[in-house]
């Protein structure tokens, strides 16, 4: 903000901004909850699926050679091993990286048609383990459209009529127009107020908007709304000086110069403004500034802010020479109050953060009174409200120990930030935590989440995020919230589909050669070829197709997960060995009877083709789990057409049946097949609706 002339005393890493930049250069990436959880899920998978594929190898070769009184040839050897890595290829969900990459990419998409641009892909999933947001205020769940409705100095009250940036409205006492020029306390203000500016109003196709912040806009307009134009003003006042405005500061002041006298102008929160006056001003008089009349300001401005206003004091002084502290010895002229109307959606929005357990903590440089009435207007739990000032007196062990009780946080500063997120942390929190400034950027890398503004948002901002918000919409970090939990239910649910499937495959293998149960010419229940092709099925076109499911009815009516949380819950675990023990019972059962019945060929094919159509049921028992509809999923349906297609080609054609060792299957076998296929839903249905209402 603002202008001037300045020596160049560092340059690039070596500036303030430079330093910021460091800092986030130097704090590491840490690992998604979802990639400490598949790291140490894929280690322990991969020994599990080993150890296995060995034994069964091993016990091939025993039985077939030692068991048998045979002779362990090189050909049943290459046998049993080429076997062991069919089943070992089978065992492994080897589709999983590309799914899961797949997923968060389509959820990355999807986000960005609704206003948000992810940095990082694996940050898509995280957003689902969010249990505390915490946002800027203004911009974010408010419009950031500031407008002047309210305007006191002592002894007078004055409405001020109009929204939006429309430079058209009258000004009202006691229901009463008023003609603003008449009033010279009022003019003295607005001037002072237009002076102390570095925004512009300007008109674009019938259109009213402003070059700059927002605040001072509505100063702008304001001034317009009296006659006062800000390019006539800036010509008959030039400016010499600019102390800008900062947070820490907590005001700006400007000093013009008018017929050979200096015009001190001063705007800012109003506890600042009233310690740097002596005087105040009333009916083209100054008068000396008492604590009575002190009182009296500060009175009014809680009345302000307790009706959800953001109030800024106004001051001036006039000197002949060209003062050497303009900040000192000012003279009161008044408050103005403006409203930054909440945006449309954004209540419903945080109720729907606490019916999903996620608390919403909002973080202004406003007066404590009125970020509380704002919070209240929204709908946000006000908990406890803190000012930036009580903080800095409050130790970290303390502060730890009440952050969970604090839901606004007032006249804070950008470096406020990063000791609210390490405290939140502290607590086991994972924050997503929104800014758009250059001192936001420590906050934002600190943060688990850290989402910068795309229209307001500066470039380092932005940088140290990973997450944008094109819109700067609270409304679109719910959105994404809700995504990221659509996205680690449907890496659960193909996690859980191909480990049952898979878990299946190996039990079967092993029980076939345990009992003796296998094909009297291979001495194998499957061929290699076969369990490969059972693979391809399965983790292709169903297991991708899961990674687009929709969300479930009651996604965000649960709480966040935990981070720590095993992707495989004891529930999902029991359901994999459940399904498992069904498939491998109901193959053994209708291999033995086409073994008995049939033929070998026969008897292999038959339970080739049982485990492909189990694996088709398999995938919608896992989705009924979550409360999703059969057919909600078009694509899926798609996929397991055309699996089934593809089973059907293998069975029929004589190519295929020569290379995958099958023969043609009756209509009676296909409707034994069905059947049998078809327990996988009844019973999962059953355990699922029967014994978890009861639970």
């Amino acid at each position: 903000h603002g202008r001037g002339c300045g020596v160049v005393i560092s340059t690039g890493m070596r500036t303030e901004v430079g330093k910021i930049a460091h800092t986030i250069e130097e704090k590491p990436e840490a690992e998604t909850p979802l990639q400490k959880r598949l790291n140490t899920f894929g280690r322990k998978l991969g020994i599990f699926i080993i150890l296995i594929c060995t034994v069964v190898t091993v016990m091939g070769i025993t039985r077939e050679g030692f068991l048998t009184g045979k002779l362990i040839t090189n050909n049943l050897i290459i046998r049993m091993v080429m076997t062991g890595i069919s089943l070992a290829v089978a065992a492994i969900p080897e589709g999983l990286p590309a799914v899961v990459t797949i997923t968060l990419a389509i959820g990355l998409k999807r986000l960005s048609e609704k206003n948000t641009l992810v940095r990082r892909l694996p940050i898509t999933e995280t957003l689902g383990s969010v249990t505390v947001i915490c946002t800027d205020k203004t911009g974010t769940l408010t419009r950031n459209e500031m407008t002047v409705n309210r305007i006191w100095y002592i002894g007078r009250e004055i409405q001020v009529e109009g929204s939006g940036y429309k430079p058209s409205g009258g000004f009202y006492t006691e229901n009463k127009r008023i003609d603003p020029k008449k009033d010279k306390n009022l003019v003295l203000l607005l001037r002072t107020a237009a002076l102390c500016n570095n925004s512009t109003l300007e008109k674009r196709r019938n259109t009213w908007s402003v070059i700059g912040d927002p605040t001072e806009g509505a100063l702008l307009v304001a001034a317009a709304k009296a006659g006062f134009k800000h390019e006539t003003l800036t010509k008959e006042y030039p400016r010499i000086k600019e102390i800008p405005f900062t947070s820490e500061r907590k005001m700006m002041t400007t000093i013009n110069t008018h017929n050979g006298r200096f015009i001190v102008s001063v705007k800012g929160a109003p506890e600042k403004i009233l310690t740097l006056c002596k005087r105040y001003y009333i009916n083209g008089r100054t008068r000396r500034l008492t604590k009575k009349e002190t009182k009296i300001i500060m009175e009014e401005n809680h009345n302000l802010t307790s009706n959800a206003l953001r109030v800024l004091a106004v001051a001036y002084k006039e000197t002949k020479r060209k003062p050497e502290n303009p900040e000192n010895d000012l003279v009161f002229l008044g408050l103005v109050g403006m409203m930054d109307l909440p945006r449309e959606g954004v209540r419903e929005d945080i109720e729907l953060c606490k019916r999903a357990g996620i608390k919403v903590v909002m973080i202004t440089g406003d007066h404590r009174n009125t970020a509380i009435a704002i919070a209240r207007q929204l709908g946000l739990d006000s908990g406890r409200a803190i000012t930036g000032e009580e903080l800095d007196r409050i130790p970290d062990e303390d502060f730890e120990n009440m952050v969970e009780d604090i839901s606004v946080y007032a006249r804070v500063n950008p470096e406020h930030k990063v000791r609210i997120v390490d405290a939140l942390r502290k607590r086991g929190h994972v924050i997503a935590m929104t800014g758009d400034g250059v001192n936001d950027a420590p906050a934002l890398k600190d943060a688990d989440i850290g989402i910068a503004m795309g229209i307001k948002g500066t470039d380092v901002a932005k940088e140290a995020s990973d997450m944008i918000l094109r819109d700067d919409n609270f409304s679109s970090i719910v959105t994404a919230v809700k995504e990221g939990r659509t996205i680690y239910d449907n890496i659960k649910k193909f996690i859980q589909y191909l480990l049952s499937c898979n878990t299946a495959e190996v039990m079967i293998v092993f029980m076939a050669m345990m009992i003796g149960l296998v094909d009297p010419t291979t001495g194998l229940i499957l061929l290699p070829v076969q369990l490969l092709w059972i693979n391809i099925l399965t983790d292709a076109l169903p297991a991708l197709a899961l990674g687009i499911d929709p969300p479930s009815r009651d996604i965000m009516e649960r709480k966040p997960r935990d981070p720590k949380e095993n992707i495989l819950s004891r529930e999902m675990v029991s359901d994999i060995v459940i399904v498992s023990i069904i498939m491998t019972l109901g193959t053994l059962l209708l291999f033995w009877w086409n073994l008995v019945t049939e033929s070998g060929i026969k008897a292999m094919t038959v339970a080739f083709t049982l485990i492909v159509m189990f694996e088709m049921v398999r995938v919608q028992s896992v989705r009924m789990k979550f409360r999703i509809g059969i057919f909600s999923n078009r694509k899926l349906i798609a996929a397991i057409v055309t699996s089934i297609f593809l089973q059907i080609m293998v069975v029929y054609i004589p190519a295929m049946q020569v290379i995958f060792r099958t023969v043609s299957l009756t209509l009676w076998d296909w409707i034994e097949i069905i059947l049998m296929s078809s327990t996988v839903m009844i019973i999962m249905w059953f355990k699922e609706r029967v014994i978890s209402w009861n639970g």
